[in-house]
């Protein structure tokens, strides 16, 4: 499980071991997830591969070098028309050592692969991310990461949460997304890297605080339509924006922000993913 484990709203480190897991049985679950039938037989289509552990794959304490290494390589060996490889991680783990070595390995493969390193940054106020979320997370330090990753020519990824705590009404959290993404890619601009925005709707999760506040009627879910509202921002910036629509399977019943009467909105919003068009968002204010 992710060695912080603090973030409200978060949780993931309930479905991952809390004893130390070995190299070797990471390993094991590599071998087991590259043998599946719908993996092997899609090796020629694949182009992009996450990486991810609920935690930081650059801690090395929780997924070793070792296992790294050997990742990278079963992606090589497996995807041949590879383009993209996202790592997700808190910025603390990151090191220059580690950077090195994705680069290198990423020119290895037949095709030539970018990396991605992902943050989870949520939310752009810092009493709200550090007080309440608890994410530890300080803008300074992350510029610093950005920093360290730039001359890489690696992309970064940011996961946003809109609406994350209790007691945070619609404007509120519509306002705190654009000053995010206005941020991201200012950032982005400073140090000349390819950032992109994954907004995630804040759902009730099963076994969170969130939860409770959701039975005492202190919490509900954004409306996709504020979503839409506030992802207009990232227009003119440079920012790319990715919706997530997706609530894990572990929303409690009726706390999802996906509700009755949303498909034509997550239609569109669907698409706003793989076009970038802002007037698509517009259309999902017009319904």
């Amino acid at each position: 499980a992710c060695r912080w484990s603090k973030c409200l709203g978060c949780n993931l480190p309930s479905k991952c071991s809390k004893f130390h897991v070995k190299y070797d049985a990471i390993k094991n679950q590599i071998d087991y997830l590259f043998s599946l039938p719908e993996v092997s037989s899609q090796r020629e289509k694949i182009t992009k591969l996450i990486i991810s552990n609920n935690g930081s794959v650059l801690d090395e304490d929780t997924f070793s070098s070792t296992t790294l290494i050997y990742l990278m390589m079963k992606a090589n060996i497996n995807f041949p028309h590879l383009a993209m490889a996202c790592i997700e991680t808190r910025p603390e783990y990151v090191d220059q050592e580690e950077l090195w070595f994705l680069k290198r390995v990423a020119n290895e493969g037949d095709t030539p692969t970018n990396i991605e390193i992902a943050f989870g940054f949520e939310v752009f106020d810092d009493k709200i991310r550090n007080e309440q979320l608890m994410k530890g997370l300080d803008l300074a330090e992350f510029e610093r990461v950005v920093a360290m990753i730039a001359p890489f020519k690696f992309n970064v990824k940011c996961y946003l949460m809109q609406k994350p705590v209790p007691g945070m009404s619609d404007e509120a959290a519509i306002l705190d997304v654009q000053k995010s993404i206005k941020y991201l890619a200012a950032v982005a601009n400073r140090y000349n890297v390819k950032m992109n925005a994954h907004l995630n709707p804040t759902y009730a999760a099963y076994g969170t605080q969130l939860e409770k506040a959701f039975y005492r009627g202190e919490f509900t879910p954004p409306r996709l339509r504020d979503v839409a509202k506030a992802v207009l921002a990232a227009e003119g910036t440079g920012l790319s924006v990715f919706i997530g629509l997706f609530d894990e399977g572990l929303a409690v019943e009726g706390g999802s922000f996906l509700r009755p009467g949303d498909e034509k909105v997550v239609e569109l919003l669907q698409r706003f993913n793989t076009r970038q068009n802002h007037d698509i968002l517009r259309d999902v204010l017009e319904l």
